[in-house]
């Protein structure tokens, strides 16, 4: 039986965004512990494919030798972010590790804000809403509400799916310049995950520019089939970033005439609303 794979799952499998690139700069300072990206490692194995890893499946997905991952094992469940059975002797994440969603929720500004106005858009529209993130090639959820009609359970907060093929993800992207598109494209793994996905540079490109001039992003069976989704992006004082609202629709729900002008509309709003005043406006 084929293991079904989450959007998380799914997004890390199309495109890796923990970059070896990335990281290599780092790791060359004499600041940088290597023990830490290690244990990093293992808790990053349990993807979400898999519920429990034995000792030999970890020491396969992080490449590490039975002896160095059973010393990281036994550290990360004694500290108890890993739980181990005790009759099958394979390892699962802990509940522990909620602490850190926890805390970055309740510290994050964007997040306390956005709130109330996530709640308002779904009570008027009675859809999906959410608020993302960008993190390097990805979007990632951190807050959401759904509907009694909501598409897709399995995208939770935390959730991660690829920015180049997504409402939230194209808005932000929008945001940066040409340079710095250039290299988060040229760092993806731009798959075609359904007929209807742009995964053309040039085309993405292009794109990004008609969503500079129109205000907000729009994608139609781009990641799931049957999902439509329109996006805005919430701004600093650069007028860059720093996250994206999006409303999403099933399409057995959508009615282009009446629906496509009128979410736009609501998410620029709300984005607007939750926007720096740009510095030469100050």
């Amino acid at each position: 039986m084929a293991t079904t794979k989450t959007p998380r799952t799914r997004a890390k499998a199309a495109a890796d965004t923990e970059n070896p690139a990335a990281i290599a700069p780092a790791a060359d300072s004499t600041l940088y512990v290597q023990s830490v990206e290690k244990a990093m490692k293992v808790l990053t194995a349990f993807d979400g494919s898999k519920r429990h890893l034995s000792l030999s499946e970890i020491a396969a997905a992080t490449g590490f030798d039975i002896s160095a991952a059973q010393r990281f094992t036994f550290t990360l469940s004694a500290l108890g972010y890993l739980l181990k059975d005790p009759q099958s002797k394979k390892y699962e994440l802990s509940p522990k590790l909620l602490d850190f969603t926890y805390h970055y929720l309740v510290s994050n500004e964007l997040v306390s804000r956005a709130a109330p106005y996530l709640q308002q858009l779904a009570a008027e529209t009675e859809e999906a809403t959410n608020l993302t993130v960008r993190l390097d090639t990805d979007i990632v959820f951190v807050l959401r509400i759904v509907s009694r009609s909501v598409f897709n359970a399995n995208v939770i907060v935390g959730s991660r799916l690829p920015a180049y093929c997504t409402a939230p993800g194209l808005a932000m992207l929008a945001t940066l310049d040409d340079a710095e598109i250039d290299d988060i494209l040229a760092r993806t793994n731009l798959v075609q995950f359904t007929p209807a996905t742009v995964a053309q540079p040039r085309k993405i490109r292009e794109r990004l520019a008609r969503i500079r001039k129109q205000g907000y992003s729009h994608t139609e069976d781009e990641y799931f089939m049957g999902d439509i989704s329109t996006a805005a992006a919430v701004v600093n004082q650069d007028g860059r970033a720093i996250g994206a609202i999006n409303i999403a629709v099933p399409r057995v729900r959508w009615n282009a005439e009446r629906d496509e002008r009128r979410f736009a509309d609501l998410v620029i709003q709300t984005a607007g609303a939750l926007s720096a005043r740009r510095r030469q406006e100050m």
